[in-house]
């Protein structure tokens, strides 16, 4: 426990750091990465020139891995925006005049469609200025919904076929068939989805806190 301490005190650094708006996530991003090497260095004693090769050039894999699955999809995210397409199918849905809950029902199954393909800032980007005039309309509380899409949206991270989680772990743990890792996230979507209904039925859980502190303001 006192080796694993200080990592639980960097993660706890980077939180606040980024949360608070100490930091941009890029900077938060590099004072941990700095702060791990540190710490492996000074607590396990990692600092032959082999070590560290093993090290970075791991980061390195890892990290190009990542940033390729990340252009690729920003590549397709273009072609699909540029064709309309992703626009198009939010507006027809809009278009269908739906009631409150067939409005919400359908925009959730739309963004969890577009989770197979899209990253989520693309999904946000391009989906969210033509669906919220319809939210308004409907009277959908934005705050709430707001978090309805964030859970959606991480649920589209570990989701294939692109969920970018699920290679981030096989590259942690290459003896993992990725199939495994697909199958070791479904409790988590079902927890997910479980959370969405939760929030449907009792929306206070999602708005007590904010209605709390920003009362009469």
């Amino acid at each position: 426990m006192p080796r694993f301490l200080p990592f639980l005190v960097l993660i706890g650094v980077i939180m606040i750091a980024m949360y608070d708006g100490w930091a941009t996530p890029s900077e938060v991003a590099g004072i941990g990465a700095a702060g791990s090497l540190i710490l492996v260095v000074t607590l396990y004693r990692c600092y032959r020139i082999d070590d560290l090769k093993a090290i970075l050039s791991g980061t390195v894999r890892e990290s190009t891995m990542i940033m390729m699955i990340i252009a690729t999809s920003f590549l397709f995210t273009y072609v699909m925006s540029y064709l309309g397409i992703t626009q198009a199918a939010a507006q027809w849905l809009v278009a269908m005049n739906l009631g409150k809950w067939q409005f919400f029902i359908w925009i959730n199954v739309f963004l969890v469609v577009l989770g197979f393909f899209l990253p989520p800032v693309a999904i946000i980007l391009m989906v969210t200025p033509v669906i919220l005039p319809s939210l308004k309309a409907l009277g959908i509380d934005l705050v709430w919904f707001g978090i309805i899409m964030t859970i959606l949206m991480e649920m589209g991270l570990i989701h294939p076929p692109v969920g970018l989680n699920l290679f981030v772990i096989q590259g942690i743990a290459p003896d993992l068939k990725l199939r495994n890792i697909v199958w070791g996230t479904m409790p988590f979507i079902g927890l997910m989805v479980l959370a969405i209904v939760l929030l449907s039925i009792f929306p206070e859980i999602a708005l007590w806190l904010p209605n709390h502190v920003y009362k009469g303001r």
